[in-house]
């Protein structure tokens, strides 16, 4: 990522290192809205209408109005800055589908573990499937109207976080709010991996 020789375009000038993110988090924890929201192309989702045969499946609770699921991944893209062109690729939520997390991400830099208070536990398998891969993430308390307010510091031992993990409050609806979620996981991302960013006026 900012290590060895930057592409450069026909007329000398430095092309944008490309990254890969990973959004993760429980079902209905707002990947695909978060995808959506700082994408500057149109994002691709792939949601399916909830049908009577994942009932018993899904477990709703606390997101009863939610009425689509993703089946296979999102995914989106945004540029920071002129220096890094951000992809983003959200993982589906529910358990039957997990089967997909290896290959969505591999190559990635790091990932952001989306929470929802009101269904914490559901981002217990995202933190623990970065933590075996030694994945660098960071997680970001999706803040929904309604949900229980919990300082950082009672998430952080909820989710039994080490301190070297960032926990942050979002909104996935807000553009800003995003964007400062992503510039903080790539942050901690290229610290933990001991990498330093391109000077882009060489």
């Amino acid at each position: 990522m900012v290590s060895g020789p930057s592409s450069r375009d026909s007329n000398g000038r430095r092309l944008p290192t490309a990254v890969k993110i990973v959004i993760a988090g429980g079902f209905g924890v707002g990947k695909t809205t978060m995808v959506g929201t700082v994408s500057e192309t149109q994002p691709l989702r792939t949601e399916e209408i909830l049908t009577d045969e994942s009932v018993g499946v899904d477990d709703v609770s606390g997101v009863e109005r939610k009425n689509t699921t993703t089946v296979a991944m999102d995914f989106g893209r945004i540029t920071m800055r002129d220096e890094y062109v951000l992809y983003l690729f959200g993982t589906p939520g529910q358990e039957r589908f997990w089967f997909m997390w290896d290959e969505v991400a591999l190559g990635a830099l790091g990932a952001v573990v989306l929470a929802d208070t009101r269904r914490l536990s559901d981002c217990f398998p995202s933190v623990d499937y970065f933590e075996r891969r030694g994945t660098p993430f960071i997680v970001a308390v999706n803040c929904f109207e309604g949900a229980r307010e919990y300082d950082l510091e009672e998430i952080e031992m909820a989710l039994n976080l080490g301190p070297q993990v960032p926990v942050m409050l979002c909104d996935a609806r807000s553009l800003e709010s995003c964007k400062k979620v992503l510039i903080n996981m790539v942050l901690h991302a290229m610290k933990t991996r001991g990498l330093t960013p391109e000077p882009q006026n060489a």
